[in-house]
């Protein structure tokens, strides 16, 4: 295929272009539908190229019409042969679909047994997609992510219209940008927006898929979300890049919602499972626990996917991706290749050149496990980081050397090749796991509200309850949790590399203990805005104004303890409560549970800034050494625990507790 026959549907000047890949099909016909998508009211077949792209030009078609496909072929399960013309199967380059999928048994039917799908099937949209003007991304590496589920994050929001919540376009409504702005938010991070479809599991036990980690058709936004379609996406992103603030998308390409040889028919099974799909001795690979995992390395597979990328930057303007289970894009027949045809791609695209590129460094599958190993064009979650901040404030031995290692960037994990700057996505609590509020409320998952006799999700957290399982009156409890939960609030902004939230762990959202909430469409993973904390939201605010008013918070660069030239200064110094260099012995008790950690400002004041961290549950004294002719002022500490001065360069620091200060001239 050519750059200008492009797959999918595309308006000429005639009609509509139809063109859709397959390499074992026999026949494949387009079929029309009315306006209501309910009625076939036409169906052509499709001419075979040589390169296996079925097309044709049908004349007197507009911008709204319904369609879908048929394919006919040999039938061969275990070979990866799926073809049933009973099947309506949605166009894989689909960029707009009249409704969600949704799950019924007749759509994973053997061929003969389930009948005609066509009126359980979404259809495709022929749409006429808007090129916007590109700008540069808002967000830079260093910047604040804030993750936030499209549906979850406004259902229960009071200043937003009731039509509007659960949707794209409400996050430009001015409330939700005005709290954006007042964390000093630079990017959102949309948790999956194209269209998905629930687990086959899921009807039964009366549960839907509230995270859309289960597509279908990977340009197609959901319906539920986007009912604007395409533009309602583009209008906020536009809205949100006004604010200051860049849109960044989580995309899946691991996998779709065709699951395992059980599954539905829906789209690239019934066109070329075979091709689509990784195989190994004629069975679905399952390197993602979803029952398939995308062929990424097979030619029309990868144009697929970069087709996506440069779909959403040209017609939304987005500033970028993150790519759940990322190790599956560079999934090749001898294991993960950080060099794969695609991960190279993807570098190497001229549209996709700027954009904001971050890893999910794992899957499931052989070596999936390759936290640092992306390159230099990508962020990467770092998992190592949230488990040993866990880690230290939970109260486990041996915990503050790693601690440090984390403030300063995770050069173990980032910094070899010659590396000098971190690529790490540091974060405490993210969609998958514990709510941060419940990191330090419980100690034990909880998800029997799931269905599953509380077997999924991660059995280790790394959390702690304070005394008490879940909810409790105990006044001294809750004071713990909240102190905790500031902590591991202060703990990740004052940290080198990226930084992300999630929505709503600002204010203490809860999941009453759930940690694989993926099933609760519901109060569970709907923000209460109505009940926030409001104190610890402003908190999280001045955390965020602080990062951004001095740089060394936010810079790249790995801290090294090396001297800086010009200022003699080194760029990070480690102290014990005394004020003095921390030494072998310090770092090497397994008790230890305080640390000072002491930045250069690296700016033309030749200050310095200060960070004390007091993981002991006992109030302490902290010395910072002095230069004449400056002095230590406090800059921020924890409401309910706030430190205060006992003498020059001197400060009472609460326990469980973390102090930012800074030095100025006298």
């Amino acid at each position: 295929m050519t750059a200008d026959k492009p797959l999918g549907a595309v308006l000429t000047p005639a009609g509509v272009r139809f063109a859709v890949w397959s390499g074992a099909a026999e026949c494949v016909w387009l079929c029309l539908f009315d306006a209501a998508g309910e009625q076939e009211i036409a169906r052509h077949e499709l001419t075979r190229g040589a390169d296996g792209v079925f097309s044709a030009e049908v004349a007197g078609i507009e911008a709204g019409a319904r369609y879908g496909f048929r394919a006919d072929g040999p039938y061969d399960p275990d070979a990866g042969l799926w073809f049933d013309p009973q099947k309506l199967l949605v166009d894989p380059y689909a960029v707009e679909i009249d409704r969600p999928y949704a799950y019924n048994a007749a759509l994973a039917a053997r061929r003969g047994e389930g009948g005609d799908t066509a009126a359980l099937m979404p259809k495709a949209v022929i749409a006429k997609p808007k090129n916007v003007r590109r700008a540069k991304p808002v967000f830079r590496p260093g910047g604040f992510i804030y993750e936030l589920n499209v549906r979850g994050f406004t259902m229960r929001h009071p200043d937003v219209p009731e039509k509007l919540r659960g949707t794209i376009a409400a996050l430009a409504h001015p409330t939700i940008i005005e709290h954006l702005q007042k964390l000093g938010v630079t990017a959102v991070e949309l948790m999956p927006v194209t269209a998905w479809i629930d687990e086959r599991h899921l009807p039964p036990l009366g549960l839907t898929n509230a995270w859309g980690y289960n597509p279908v058709t990977f340009m197609a936004l959901d319906p539920r979300l986007a009912p604007g379609g395409l533009a309602e996406l583009r209008e906020t992103v536009a809205a949100l890049r006004k604010a200051g603030i860049g849109t960044i998308l989580d995309l899946v390409f691991n996998h779709t919602g065709e699951s395992d040889r059980f599954g539905p028919t829906l789209s690239l099974r019934g066109l070329d499972e075979r091709a689509y799909f990784r195989h190994f001795d004629g069975t679905l690979v399952n390197d993602t626990g979803t029952g398939n995992t995308i062929a990424c390395d097979h030619p029309m597979m990868r144009r697929m996917v970069l087709d996506s990328l440069r779909h959403f930057v040209l017609h939304a303007g987005v500033d970028g991706f993150r790519f759940d289970l990322a190790p599956v894009l560079g999934r090749t027949d001898r294991g993960f290749d950080p060099d794969a045809p695609l991960l190279k791609a993807m570098r190497e695209d001229e549209v996709l050149a700027d954009r904001i590129l971050i890893a999910e460094p794992w899957d499931i599958g052989a070596g999936g496990y390759r936290l640092g190993n992306f390159g230099k064009e990508f962020l990467e979650w770092n998992d190592r980081y949230r488990d040993d901040v866990r880690r230290f404030w939970r109260g486990d031995p041996s915990a503050i050397g790693d601690l440090a290692t984390r403030f300063a960037g995770s050069s173990d994990i980032f910094g070899h090749d010659g590396a000098a700057a971190t690529r790490s996505v540091n974060f405490v609590a993210a969609h998958d796991g514990f709510s941060l509020a419940d990191l330090v409320s419980y100690e034990r998952k909880h998800n029997e509200a799931n269905g599953e006799e509380n077997r999924d999700g991660h059995n280790e957290n790394f959390s702690w309850n304070n005394g008490a399982e879940g909810a409790t009156d105990d006044p001294a409890t809750s004071r713990a949790r909240r102190r905790d939960a500031l902590a591991l609030l202060a703990t990740l902004f004052a940290s080198r590399g990226t930084v992300m939230l999630t929505a709503g762990d600002e204010f203490g959202r809860t999941q009453q203990g759930n940690n694989n909430a993926y099933a609760q469409d519901n109060g569970i993973t709907w923000l209460d805005w109505a009940n926030r904390d409001r104190a610890r939201e402003d908190y999280v605010a001045a955390l965020a104004d602080l990062r951004e008013r001095f740089p060394a918070f936010r810079k790249a660069d790995f801290l090294s303890g090396d001297a800086a030239a010009g200022d003699g200064l080194h760029d990070v110094e480690w102290l014990t409560e005394t004020g003095e260099s921390m030494g072998q012995g310090d770092w090497e008790n397994a008790e230890r549970r305080r640390l000072t950690m002491m930045l250069a400002a690296g700016d033309r004041r030749r200050s310095r800034g200060a960070v004390t961290i007091n993981g002991d549950r006992r109030a302490a004294i902290f010395a910072l050494p002095q230069r004449a002719g400056w002095n230590w002022m406090m800059l921020l500490s924890p409401p309910e625990s706030a430190a205060r001065q006992v003498e020059d360069g001197a400060f009472l620091v609460q326990g469980r507790s973390v102090l930012f200060l800074e030095e100025r001239r006298d």
